[in-house]
């Protein structure tokens, strides 16, 4: 780690993370990285690069390197992508499907996903099948029958909290020829590291907890097969298609991640202590969180999740849209809007985002949790529940 006199690197993530990988600018001493926006770099009278290695503004770009550096150690693996999107890279990934394959994906997962896989795999030839993936022992019949090139998983899944057990899921993905893709946006490298569990592949919106800070669009591809054919031709489409982040958002993208283990741990407290008071509330019906006893998920999630279980979960209210939406309506510390991850708690009404493509009910409320004061968080969810109680 640049600046360490003894040349010892980091043993704990969290120093990595508070160092930026070293971030010190060895050309000023500054100890924020500095940010280079050129699009092209210069060659010498000899016409070599004067800077070597540095040619187009793609990934070229000196920040980039610094910042997959961090994200693959942070999932434990040898190479990372980054992306202008969470979509982008489960794209990217999806698009190394040939036409003619086959892609088994877990059912209730981000409609986003679902809703471009569909398009995508009915445009491309290639063949989808949706299975209950938090039922192991049909995931593995899928597969089985399927034989898919690609499993994608994404545990807890986005809205409905479901676990999927990837060591089982990777087992059988493996015996068939495919590769395990995990979308682990939801559980951070904090709380969860994939490969460790036998996936081939972890993605992340890192729009949302990773950057943690609702200011920056930007996804994740990583691995430790970075030899594998499939992983040098997503970085080839990448660079070709020119998919790549902004000098700008490569900067706040890389400032966000050195306080991810603080938010990471204090949102997911906050949310086992809130999920707990909604678990217990008269005008709740139900609470998905995998850190409830009670979660159909918590044996495993145990398994495989460390230092707690996440900062999002979903619960219903007893009644439909109009009680849902009036609760949700009523808070004053918790914002009403999209997405998930940031320092800010938000709550999103899921049905009236999704209706008529999934079967989302109308009482279901999606929460994420913030690292405001949990009092305060709590507080704001009493008063909003007093409502219809």
């Amino acid at each position: 780690m640049s600046g360490d006199a003894d040349g010892l690197a980091p043993k704990h993530i969290e120093t990595l993370l508070a160092h930026g990988g070293g971030a010190i600018d060895a050309a000023s001493g500054g100890v924020v990285p500095p940010i280079q926006p050129a699009t092209t770099f210069a060659r010498g009278d000899d016409y070599q690069p004067l800077a070597p290695g540095r040619i187009y503004g793609r990934d070229d770009m000196p920040l980039y390197a610094q910042l997959e550096g961090v994200l693959a150690e942070l999932e434990g693996v040898r190479g990372a992508l980054t992306f202008p999107s969470g979509m982008a890279a489960i794209a990217a990934v999806m698009r190394a499907v040939p036409n003619g394959g086959a892609i088994v994906a877990q059912s209730g997962i981000y409609w986003g996903t679902t809703v471009w896989l569909r398009k995508h795999c009915a445009r491309s030839g290639v063949r989808l099948v949706e299975v209950d993936a938090t039922d192991a022992n049909i995931l593995e019949h899928a597969i089985a029958e399927a034989r898919p090139g690609l499993v994608l998983v994404e545990t807890p899944s986005n809205p409905w909290l479901g676990i999927v057990d990837l060591k089982r899921a990777a087992t059988a993905a493996h015996a068939v020829g495919a590769l395990l893709a995990v979308d682990s946006t939801a559980a951070t490298p904090i709380h969860s590291r994939p490969a460790s569990f036998g996936a081939d592949i972890v993605l992340h919106s890192a729009t949302k907890s990773l950057n943690g800070h609702s200011d920056v669009l930007a996804g994740v591809v990583a691995s430790d097969a970075i030899d594998a054919e499939w992983w040098t031709a997503i970085r080839a489409e990448r660079r070709e298609a020119g998919a790549v982040l902004g000098p700008f958002e490569t900067w706040l993208f890389l400032r966000g991640l050195r306080t991810l283990a603080l938010r990471v741990e204090r949102a997911s407290a906050n949310a086992v202590a809130i999920a707990s008071f909604l678990n217990s509330h008269e005008a709740v019906e139900r609470v998905l969180y995998p850190g409830l006893a009670d979660h159909p998920g918590h044996d495993i999630a145990v398994q495989q999740m460390t230092n707690g279980f996440g900062s999002l979960m979903s619960f219903c209210i007893k009644g439909g849209a109009r009680d849902a939406l009036a609760v949700a309506g009523a808070l004053k510390v918790i914002v009403r809007a999209t997405s998930l991850g940031g320092v800010e708690s938000l709550i999103e009404h899921r049905h009236t985002i999704e209706a008529g493509v999934t079967d989302m009910p109308e009482n279901l409320l999606r929460l994420s949790v913030g690292i405001e004061h949990v009092d305060d968080l709590i507080g704001d969810l009493e008063q909003a529940l007093s409502q219809i109680a």
